[in-house]
Parts: C-alpha cells; structure tokens; sequence
C-alpha cells in the first residue's frame, strides 16, 4: 500500500508541477519525470515482492532493453515503413513510442509530436531502476568491499559497445543509453563508495550532496517551479514582451566570454538558486518523504 500510495503522490505531484501555473485542461500534460519514476517504482517494487531473486531482477531487465530494441529496429511503423529501410532508424517522430504518444495523448506532448517521458520509452526506464535495485542488492552481499567497487563498473563498457548497432540516445532512453548512463552513474558511486566507505574521506565536501539528497524530490519540484515561473513573467522591453527567463540570460550570462560558457554559468546559477530551500530544509531537519 505504502508502494501505491507513494506512486500515486508522485504521479499527482508531477501533472501539479508540469501545468503550473496556468492548468490548460485542455492541454495539461500527462507524461513527466516524476509520473515515470512513479510508474518504474512500483513496477519494480512488485517485482521485488514477487520473486527477488537476482537471476529474476536481470532476465526482466535484460528482456525490458532487448525488446525494446527489437521494437524500435526491427518492426514496422504503421504509416511508415521499416525503420532502417523505409525510415531513418530513430527518427525522431517516425518511431513507434512518438506514434503510440500521439495516439493517446494528442495536443498533451511535451515536444508536440513527441514526449522524452513517453508510455514506449518507459519499457527501458524500468530497466534503469531495476539496475539501482540490482545495485543495492550488490552492495549488502557480504563481498569484499573493492571487488563491490570494482563490479560497479560494466555497464559504461557495454553501452558504448551497444551504442555502435543502437545508438545512445536519451530522449528516447535508448537500451544502449540505459547502460552507458547507468555505467556514468556507477562510476560516480563507486569513486564515491571507494573514497567515504573504504577511505572514510567523508567530510564537508559531502554537505551539498547529502543536503540535496536528502530532499531530492522537493528539489526537483522547486527547480520545476522556478522555470515555470521565470517563463510565464513577461516583461516589455523595446516594444516586446520576451519571458524573465530569457531577458536574464541574454542580458546577464550571454555575454559571459560566450553562449556556451554563458549557458553553462546560468545553469550552475540555476542550480545554486534551488540549492537555497535545500540548504534550509537541512538545517531545520526537516526531511520530506513520499
């Protein structure tokens, strides 16, 4: 219940963040970052409860990232044709999970043809979380702690190998990106594993982390917030109305050296901002659970 309960807050929690401020029925989307989250997190948990074992927890895995490359290279788009032959393979509108998106939720997208959190898409993403599960499972074996370090690591070398027949693609959470993000995500925990648990380097350089972590999801939500809000104020300069969104980047960081560098600078500045509830969240210990 508690599974259940936690998926359907999440999945109300991001239809809320997605539509504010406005709410356009009409238009609201469905799909999100935190609507799939609540969807792979209580596929993953009833998995678990159902059979845990490890060999179970990799064939599902192992059957969600093979199926859906089957499906994206080797069967027809109606409409289209042969994705390869007929149809450059991963177009970005001519493939399976744009087509069913536009089927169910047409006028809803987040890109008007197409959703990076997509129903199809969604099949590999459970993928994902069931590695984080698989790798919880690693970490409480009663393995020497380097060789759990060391076996953190697989997934980078098989996604790229991957990515050479099926291409790293994030939007649509290719099975090649599954494991090669999966791998990025692996290295950072087991550098972070080797330094704070075998080391016992755990300091104050742990503070932004642990504070962010500790209420990642109103982190996350905040963020969401926060553009929305700088998108939808519009203010009149020159005879237009451009958002505050992007008069502050074009009038504050896109003449820092250059756009890159610019961009970069907003999106740490952006960072650093949502950083603030975070920091006083923590110090209040005040921890935000769903």
């Amino acid at each position: 219940m508690h599974a259940f309960r936690r998926a359907a807050i999440l999945i109300a929690l991001g239809v809320i963040v997605h539509g504010f401020p406005y709410y356009h029925l009409a238009t609201l989307r469905i799909y999100g970052v935190l609507q799939r989250i609540a969807v792979c997190y209580l596929a993953a948990t009833m998995l678990y409860f159902w059979d845990r074992r490890v060999v179970t927890l990799v064939s599902v895995a192992a059957a969600c990232l093979l199926g859906y490359w089957i499906l994206m290279r080797w069967v027809p788009v109606p409409g289209f044709g042969m994705p390869g032959r007929d149809i450059p393979f991963l177009d970005k509108d001519m493939n399976w999970g744009a087509l069913v998106d536009r089927h169910l939720f047409p006028g809803r997208l987040y890109e008007k043809t197409r959703d990076p959190e997509g129903l199809i898409s969604t099949i590999p993403a459970l993928a994902t979380c069931l590695l984080g599960v698989l790798t919880g499972v690693w970490l409480r074996t009663e393995k020497r702690m380097m060789t759990k370090a060391a076996g953190l690591l697989a997934g980078l070398a098989v996604g790229n190998f991957w990515g050479i027949w099926f291409p790293i693609n994030k939007k649509l959470w290719t099975s090649s990106y599954v494991l090669f993000a999966a791998g990025c995500t692996l290295l950072i925990l087991a550098i972070c594993y080797f330094a704070i648990e075998i080391k016992k380097h755990g300091g104050a350089w742990t503070y932004p982390w642990k504070t962010f972590g500790s209420n990642a999801i109103v982190a996350y939500a905040f963020s969401e917030l926060l553009s929305s809000t700088l998108e939808s104020i519009h203010l009149r300069q020159n005879g237009q109305t451009p958002a505050l969104k992007n008069l502050i980047y074009t009038r504050i960081f896109y003449p820092i050296v250059n756009p890159s560098f610019g961009s970069l600078v907003y999106s740490l500045s952006f960072v650093l901002v949502c950083f603030v509830p975070s920091v006083l969240l923590y110090r209040k210990r005040i921890f935000i659970k769903i």
